[in-house]
């Protein structure tokens, strides 16, 4: 098998302050937890950007231009831009950080969805900021918009700046909107790809759901043709979809932005503990663990 690829999730746009006093939120946070994910294991950091007032998602290029500077400061590590932004954003204002910065990867989202974050709302007796319950409560009426004119538009931005995309599938239909977009040219082999399982709106997050997604992809694209991880959302699935994937050949994905707990009932306090959990899940499984220069030559990267 090929040495084990961890990312590390760092803050992303859906877990709120208000779940976990350990959330990154500015650019400096942001820096050090994606160094010390580096430290513990991890060859890519997914980055999203915050407001350092508020805790809120933003698409603000200067912020992300401190947060990828204090980075490569600081590690080695890939960064891996979202290109899925936060609820409201714009198709415009979540590429604008790949023609921006031209990272050496930046995720994909694959197709339209609705995305459920309101359940969370409902677990909160006390917000920390005010924008937050209504950030989770307006996704009962929202829709994940990747519409195949935005696909076409992201792959051209993607091509132009010579960045590697990470395909988020979500679900099935999604595997078959990437191999649409293969045949049409806007993609080039060999894909990389990230099944997210567990989003309210998604695929489900069993291990019956991940086996239907490897198969799936290796009908549609040839097997060993691709290389792909796993995002298990929440609690305890991160952990027992990573075992699977481990022991399948699989990548995989842990962090704040997925889940917060590090074992039942208990907040994990960085994702740094997060990255070593899976680390030792890898290691007690025979599976090495890629560095950030091997994963580069796994993933084909600039």
């Amino acid at each position: 098998m090929e040495k084990l690829i961890v990312s590390a999730a760092i803050t992303g746009s859906t877990t709120v302050p208000s779940q976990t006093p350990h959330l990154p939120i500015t650019p400096k946070q942001i820096a050090v937890e994606s160094a010390r994910a580096a430290e513990s294991g991890a060859a890519v950091a997914h980055i999203h950007a915050r407001d350092s007032k508020t805790g809120a998602p933003t698409s603000s290029l200067e912020i992300f231009e401190e947060i990828i500077n204090r980075i490569k400061d600081k590690s080695n590590i890939i960064i891996n831009t979202t290109t899925g932004g936060g609820v409201g954003m714009s198709i415009e204002e979540r590429v604008a950080v790949v023609a921006r910065f031209k990272p050496e990867m930046a995720s994909f989202n694959m197709g339209s969805i609705n995305f459920g974050l309101f359940p969370v709302a409902r677990k909160i007796k006390e917000f920390k900021y005010p924008w937050e319950k209504k950030y989770l409560e307006s996704t009962k009426d929202f829709v994940f918009r990747n519409t195949f004119f935005d696909l076409e538009h992201i792959c051209q931005t993607m091509k132009n700046n010579k960045v590697k995309p990470e395909l988020e599938m979500y679900d099935v239909g999604q595997l078959y909107n990437a191999a649409y977009l293969l045949k049409e040219k806007f993609l080039d082999p060999p894909l990389h790809m990230q099944y997210v399982m567990g989003v309210l709106g998604g695929i489900g997050a069993t291990l019956n759901d991940l086996m239907y997604m490897k198969e799936t992809s290796d009908r549609l694209y040839g097997k060993d043709k691709y290389t792909w991880s796993v995002i298990g959302v929440g609690y305890p699935r991160e952990f027992h979809l990573a075992a699977q994937t481990i022991m399948m050949g699989g990548h995989v994905r842990v962090g704040l932005e997925d889940n917060i707990y590090i074992s039942k009932g208990v907040l994990t306090e960085s994702n740094a503990q997060l990255v070593e959990k899976v680390v030792r899940i890898a290691r007690e499984l025979d599976r090495e663990i890629a560095s950030p220069d091997e994963a580069r030559k796994i993933l084909g990267l600039k």
